[in-house]
């Protein structure tokens, strides 16, 4: 079923977006990033198994997961955080799934994650935040089942604590358990135990994983992912203790004040948005209409109508911004603004300035994606960094991915060294994913 989106941000276009298979799309990228032993009804065939000797430093079975990006890090941070928003897209716009056919391969999407972090969570107080050495890794260029690298594992412990990690991978486990109580009770309840540890872990031992993990993801801070994994788990539970407790801590870390962010590493709008649904407070609600009314009204836009954040992932950016304000839209708040907004920065993503920024979707999409995988033609022919610097397309079609985007003044080339503009990764097609399930609902 095609979406018919009129657009004027000073373009005078009218195009036909199939948000239905945008979304099966996104769930085909999701699966060319998996690691580990792939299943039998993997779609994506030109993946092979890989990592299968990913280990703790004890032994543990670390196999699994999805690689970060273009490269083969396993980095728990923002893998955690693109279950929470994918979990998140499914609790709330299980009906645009369904729509879409899809709603059984976007459960399996969270599960390859989460099945991840249920082997990475060794103990009450132990989790393992990321596999794999970031120098070494970034020199790398050629197929995950061909690596010989090594791949240390890195985790977090009371001694060397992440409370960001760990409150993260809490709210994951716990909008996961949503997800899943009602196909998979026993499965659910595991992750729910889990999400509880987590937090409680997160809670008493603080710090930035930053400073336990080396060349991880640098986090700015843990106090809005405490906020956000309490809240979690007041959703999934219904026990107050958990609303007391992210509320005590919102006032503590004074959130309110903080500048409206939603990514990986910012939690504080999610928080707001959820708060919000959940307690029905205007003070929730009136700190995520000044973050929308922001983004729509005062921040800086592109020439052709991109709200712009920064250079790096700027249509991750957006799309974070789109799905915070979707769900403010949901609640009652500026709805048909906010979903206008919404519809024009998801158009602008799929083709109305006359080209798509999803790989194998619309007018002249991306072929040329910083993604070592799919630059590299199926065995035995040789993948090295000769592929990197190819002038060719690559080898294989990765349905669905979103680019890195523009800069500032629209500016974008399809170029495989342009890691800046021209990436790939779990978390930016996260909010994108979820937002397509929720403009598909409408």
């Amino acid at each position: 079923m095609k979406i018919i989106v009129c657009v004027l941000a000073g373009l005078a276009l009218c195009q036909a977006y199939d948000y239905g298979q945008l979304i099966r799309y996104s769930l085909l990228f999701y699966e060319a990033q998996r690691s580990g032993k792939l299943p039998s009804d993997q779609k994506v065939t030109w993946r092979k198994d890989s990592a299968l000797n990913d280990k703790g430093l004890n032994g543990e079975d670390l196999t699994g997961g999805y690689y970060d990006a273009g490269d083969y890090l396993k980095c728990g941070f923002p893998m955690a955080y693109t279950a929470t928003v994918l979990s998140w897209g499914i609790i709330s716009h299980e009906s645009g799934y369904k729509k879409a056919n899809a709603l059984t391969d976007a459960r399996k999407a969270v599960k390859w994650a989460t099945d991840y972090f249920l082997k990475c969570h060794i103990s009450a107080n132990e989790f393992y935040g990321q596999v794999g050495q970031t120098h070494a890794d970034h020199q790398y260029w050629g197929r995950p089942e061909d690596m010989t690298i090594d791949r240390p594992a890195y985790k977090i412990d009371t001694l060397h604590p992440g409370s960001d990690l760990a409150a993260e991978t809490a709210a994951a486990f716990a909008a996961a358990y949503l997800v899943f109580k009602n196909s998979d009770a026993s499965y659910a309840n595991n992750l729910l135990t889990h999400a509880k540890q987590l937090f409680s872990f997160a809670d008493k031992y603080r710090g930035k994983q930053t400073d336990s993990i080396p060349g991880s993801y640098s986090s700015h801070n843990y106090e809005d992912e405490l906020v956000w994994g309490a809240t979690w788990l007041y959703k999934a539970t219904g026990d107050q203790s958990y609303l007391t407790r992210a509320e005590q801590l919102y006032a503590e870390f004074d959130l309110g004040s903080w500048v409206g962010r939603f990514d990986w590493d910012w939690k504080n709008s999610g928080a707001d948005v959820l708060l919000a649904q959940l307690t029905g407070k205007q003070t929730y609600k009136d700190s995520v209409q000044r973050f929308c009314d922001h983004m729509l009204y005062t921040q800086k836009k592109t020439p052709k109508g991109l709200v712009f954040i920064s250079d790096w992932g700027s249509l991750r950016s957006a799309a974070n911004i789109v799905y915070i304000c979707l769900e403010a839209a949901k609640l009652g708040i500026n709805a048909d603004a906010y979903r206008q907004f919404a519809t024009k920065q998801i158009g602008y993503m799929l083709g109305d300035t006359g080209r798509s920024f999803v790989v194998g979707y619309g007018t002249n999409p991306p072929t040329h994606v910083h993604h070592g995988s799919s630059s590299c033609p199926d065995a035995p022919a040789i993948c090295d960094k000769t592929n990197y610097w190819s002038p060719d397309p690559n080898a294989h079609v990765l349905y669905g991915a979103l680019v890195g985007g523009p800069d500032a003044n629209d500016n974008y080339s399809d170029v495989r060294t342009d890691y800046v503009h021209n990436e790939v990764a779990c978390d930016y097609n996260a909010c994108f994913q979820s937002a397509l399930a929720a403009l598909y609902e409408l």
